[in-house]
């Protein structure tokens, strides 16, 4: 997916949303640039702010316009909390699971490892970043893949990652099992999932 210049994207819809824009350089230069100031026409519209939230998540995870909008329409044809399946569906993808397992430290890096086959489902090798993990589901690197030099201080990376609840780290860091649903709270992700379905909802 083309999403353009991040650090522009990043001004407008917050650091968060890509892992570029959460370092000591982006944060100096913002600090840095001049403030524009313009008169202000009133507070930002329901659907501005709708549509900044639906920015924010689409971004975070990499998709299309059309991927987050079938995830949308799916989690609203559930039964329950629409905006808990939402956040469910995108953080149960494949290469999320990847990414929040600290197996490497970005979201794009996951699809990519994802893509040229590296991963394996349930020991069955899996590259299709957009699969849906379901619990129980034990997800890990390819036995031959482990040898990567990207892989090399895996020990070391281990201590300085902090895996979600729902998933459980093998004893070697080479592998997560997803024991449920993803649970998140609010203040766990960077946008309003409540008011992304509000803005489907119209």
């Amino acid at each position: 997916m083309i999403i353009g210049p991040k650090y522009k994207i990043c001004k407008r819809l917050g650091a968060s949303v890509f892992e570029k824009c959460q370092t000591q350089k982006f944060q100096l230069a913002e600090a840095r640039a001049p403030r524009k100031t313009r008169p202000k026409r009133g507070g930002r519209s329901d659907y501005g702010a709708q549509l900044l939230e639906k920015q924010k998540a689409r971004f975070t995870y990499g998709l299309s316009e059309s991927q987050f909008s079938r995830y949308a329409a799916e989690a609203m044809e559930q039964k329950g909390d629409s905006a808990l399946a939402l956040v469910s569906r995108l953080e149960s993808r494949l290469d999320n699971v990847v990414y929040r397992a600290g197996l490497v430290k970005t979201r794009r890096a996951a699809r990519q490892l994802v893509s040229h086959g590296h991963v394996v489902v349930n020991g069955r090798r899996m590259n299709i970043p957009s699969y849906m993990v379901k619990a129980g589901e034990s997800v890990g690197i390819r036995q031959e893949s482990r040898q990567s030099p990207l892989f090399g201080n895996r020990a070391e990376a281990m201590l300085e990652v902090k895996a979600p609840s729902w998933l459980e780290m093998s004893a070697d860091g080479f592998s997560v099992t997803q024991k449920s649903a993803p649970q998140l709270g609010a203040t766990e992700t960077p946008f309003n999932a409540a008011v992304i379905i509000q803005f489907y909802s119209r």
